[in-house]
């Protein structure tokens, strides 16, 4: 396991990960139709509505953000087994390689497509595909590094470790720093990435800013000296 002693840039790299999930959301909730290619929790409650009938809900987009998250996450297993034992900055930078490349394709797609006609269809499913598969890659790369309390992606266990562990609840606030932060980071990105799709009628700009926050972000954290160690001890 990757060391995460307070030397370690690791929980400053989440944080920024953290920030870009908050401009995908919103790339994929307000610009794709209600579905988040991030949130899967978010996907299977609105998938339930779809098969329901429940109007403004179609089965399609969550069953493609669904499969194509997992197919990010299988890889992500395959290729954490294949690079735990090397150095970790390896492993780090084919991750935000890879993540930084779905998302920047993700914005060259987005060139085609129109938010307000949610126009053409194919443009619309492989924006969800894309997104998706780099936010399962993340996913998956983050569950293999096991940095306690910060996911990068969701916050339903943060949120409930900030109450039932603060002082009030009988705890010692282990990590609050972190589970703040991470509150903060996601909240602040969505915002950002509100602003960016609303006020510029694209998904482009948040897409090739959250690709760029990766690739640079987990370059800086690459060159600290802790990264030369093994991904896994």
């Amino acid at each position: 396991m990757p060391d995460t002693d307070r030397s370690s840039p690791l929980p400053s790299l989440l944080l920024l990960l953290s920030l870009t999930t908050g401009l995908v959301d919103a790339v994929s909730v307000l610009g794709l139709g209600k579905v988040f290619t991030a949130n899967m929790t978010g996907n299977v409650v609105f998938l339930g509505f779809a098969l329901a009938g429940t109007p403004g809900f179609v089965v399609a987009p969550f069953l493609v953000a669904l499969a194509t998250f997992m197919i990010g996450a299988l890889l992500a297993g395959r290729i954490g087994n294949a690079l735990g034992g090397r150095p970790l900055r390896h492993w780090l930078l084919t991750a935000a390689i890879i993540e930084a490349i779905l998302l920047w394709g993700a914005a060259a797609i987005a060139l085609r497509f129109d938010i307000a006609e949610q126009a053409p269809h194919w443009a619309l499913y492989a924006i969800i595909a894309t997104t998706a598969v780099a936010m399962g890659f993340r996913n998956a790369t983050i569950r293999q590094l096991k940095v306690p309390d910060l996911t990068t992606t969701v916050l339903t266990l943060t949120i409930t470790g900030i109450a039932a562990d603060s002082m009030m609840a009988g705890g010692r606030n282990p990590n609050w720093g972190r589970r703040i932060g991470s509150v903060v980071a996601i909240l602040g990105g969505a915002a950002l990435g509100a602003l960016l799709v609303v006020r510029t009628g694209s998904l482009v700009i948040p897409l090739v800013l959250a690709g760029a926050l990766v690739l640079v972000g987990t370059a800086l954290c690459a060159i600290h000296p802790s990264a030369v160690k093994p991904a896994r001890r």
